[in-house]
């Protein structure tokens, strides 16, 4: 690394908060090198009440943008000159493009957790998803899986801040794509959860449950839910294997981590930053096999 940094060294970031166990930062810098690219990534653990200060450095640093993680991805879309369609049909951003001071954001955890089920030969076309959350990654991938063909999509969250957000997120789905069911339910209800998850091809969790230092926890309380064949997919990525996957696991389920969506996204993301592709087969088998 000391041998590519120099005063002319480009600066990228993640902020969120935890970030400590990020894998962006190898992602990015190891792609970064591969390609004779002058940019070094780092992370900065940033509470949703610091994002407005964070991207005002970003612009006085100019830097080349950041990802935004959980949980500020909402404040930080606030902030935008100017958001891409599905940032602003989703109110949220987890990719920031920096162009002389003026910002653009981007959400492309959707497309990260499509194309992750598409590695794993899994198409979302014509399939009922369960998704638990309604932050800015659960409505990204509800958002995506509805565009590119889901004929049903069930969403649970908790009854707070985010819910009315999240029934406003399925009437825009709605509007967006006639003839697909979208319902919403409060992540409390147990019962109705395992039924859901009963009648869908793919479950998907994406929040922070599982994550340190909740890692002892799963979103599914009643692992009853599960059965052979079932999709099973978490948007965390650390630890590797969560909770809810090993006793997905258990149960027969098809499970996959969330790390490919880490990757995917971190793909398209790498291509707004830089114009160029990142060299997906290395960095897979680099990091994520």
């Amino acid at each position: 690394m000391e041998e590519r940094i120099s005063g002319h060294t480009g600066l990228l970031a993640l902020i969120g908060s935890p970030v400590g166990h990020s894998g962006s930062p190898a992602m990015y810098n190891y792609s970064f090198a591969r390609l004779g690219l002058d940019y070094a990534y780092v992370a900065f653990d940033i509470k949703e009440d610091q994002v407005k200060d964070a991207l005002d450095a970003m612009k006085l640093f100019k830097m080349r943008g950041c990802n935004v993680t959980m949980p500020d991805k909402t404040e930080a879309a606030k902030y935008m000159d100017e958001l891409s369609p599905a940032a602003q049909i989703i109110g949220a951003v987890n990719t920031i493009v920096n162009d002389d001071g003026k910002l653009t954001g981007y959400i492309t955890d959707g497309e990260g957790f499509v194309n992750n089920l598409k590695d794993h030969g899994i198409d979302i076309r014509g399939k009922k998803i369960t998704v638990a959350g309604g932050g800015g990654a659960a409505t990204a991938i509800q958002v995506q899986c509805a565009l590119d063909g889901a004929r049903e999509i069930t969403i649970f969250n908790i009854k707070d801040a985010f819910f009315e957000r999240t029934l406003s997120t399925a009437e825009k789905i709605r509007a967006a794509v006639p003839g697909i069911i979208v319902n919403v339910y409060d992540i409390a209800d147990t019962a109705r959860m395992t039924e859901e998850i009963a009648s869908s091809d793919i479950f998907a969790n994406a929040t922070i449950v599982g994550m340190k230092p909740m890692d002892d926890q799963s979103v599914v309380k009643d692992p009853a839910a599960f059965r052979p064949g079932l999709v099973v997919c978490d948007a965390v990525y650390n630890p590797e294997e969560t909770r809810l996957l090993r006793e997905a696991k258990e149960a027969g389920c098809v499970c996959i981590g969330g790390k490919g969506m880490l990757l995917w996204q971190g793909v398209a993301a790498f291509k707004l930053y830089t114009g160029m592709d990142m060299p997906v087969d290395e960095v897979k088998e680099k990091f994520f096999s």
